[in-house]
């Protein structure tokens, strides 16, 4: 967990009372994510016991953030398992703590299932259909903030942390990918809001249901199928130290299938899969390098391992060829 900013218990207290959810009862540090301070606050209104996140956002602005949070507010109005910002009596769901922007959003229940099998590869394939559909009548644009061009921009900054193979995998795969984004079939991309970071722990599960979806700070309009990359890159692959990054097929396949059966995947979308899974694995492996080696104070920080996604791109760059069979009609239709 990061807390990079100290909220005294008054000072939580003082703000829950402005959004009317009654006395604060407990006040708790939450272990996970590197991005900004996260705590859980308990309160009591009307003999009720009401649960919500306080998140103090450390590196984006006050510009920024209105895109996010107003996403979230749309989605849970449409019943998309969102967390809801609670509002103040000005109808202001960005907040300010200590001089910083701050929101505070209800408690989703459920705990994530860091070892998914099949049926909850399937059950999170369909909810990000549903997400998608929702989002495209969503009014407001920002772009992903960490995408192509925060790529380029960045990789300068780490490569001279790298040695020569990794140094050479980072500069070729980055040419490939501007490559890609220059051409007319990514230009043909369904595009609107996505998540781009929607993790095995950024979604909670409850007797085997998806009850949650969360974390939506680095959303932005990008393409859809980014989105499905990133999923299957996280949901589909192994996690222990051996793993030399692979897909799992069974998973990969669920997760597809299910996410077609709600939107159908277009021609472009089917051909550009296997690039778009190496966009993912490139995207958080150059930001887990920049986590690593330009590392902000924080109260208690531990940044992701760069290795994991290394390996993970390695794979995807190796089986490109072999990965445009998960898109066939007859294996989705047999998963």
């Amino acid at each position: 967990m990061a807390v990079y900013t100290e909220v005294a218990f008054d000072e939580a207290a003082a703000l829950l009372h402005t959004l009317q959810l009654g006395d604060l009862t407990d006040l708790k540090g939450i272990q996970g994510g590197i991005e900004n301070t996260n705590y859980f606050v308990t309160s009591e209104r009307d003999g009720a016991t009401l649960e919500h996140v306080l998140t103090v956002f450390e590196r984006l602005g006050f510009e920024q953030l209105p895109f996010y949070l107003h996403l979230m507010k749309f989605l849970a109005e449409r019943g998309i398992p969102v967390p809801a910002p609670a509002a103040n009596a000005q109808g202001e769901i960005l907040l300010k703590v200590q001089g910083k922007p701050a929101a505070v959003v209800a408690r989703l229940r459920g705990k994530s299932d860091l070892a998914p099998g099949v049926a909850q590869c399937e059950a999170v394939g369909a909810m990000l259909a549903r997400m998608h559909l929702a989002g495209r009548e969503f009014s407001m644009s920002q772009p992903n903030l960490r995408g192509l061009p925060w790529w380029n921009e960045t990789a300068p900054v780490v490569l001279p942390f790298l040695t020569p193979s990794q140094a050479d995998l980072l500069r070729s795969e980055l040419a490939y990918q501007n490559h890609v984004a220059q051409g007319p079939a990514y230009a043909a991309l369904p595009r609107g809001p996505v998540h781009a970071d929607l993790f095995r722990d950024n979604a909670l599960f409850e007797d085997g249901v998806l009850t949650g979806i969360f974390d939506f700070y680095f959303a932005g309009c990008d393409t859809f199928l980014f989105d499905i990359a990133v999923c299957l890159n996280d949901w589909c692959v192994l996690h222990d130290e051996d793993h030399d990054g692979s897909l799992d097929t069974p998973r990969s396949l669920a997760l597809l299938a299910a996410y077609q059966a709600v939107r159908p995947l277009m021609a472009a979308e089917r051909s550009l899969l296997p690039a778009l899974l190496r966009a993912g694995a490139l995207r958080f492996w150059i930001s887990r390098l920049w986590d690593l080696h330009l590392p902000r104070e924080a109260a208690l920080l531990q940044p992701h391992d760069p290795g994991h996604f290394e390996r993970v791109l390695r794979a995807r760059v190796r089986d490109t060829p072999a990965l445009a069979a998960l898109v066939r009609d007859d294996a989705l239709q047999s998963a």
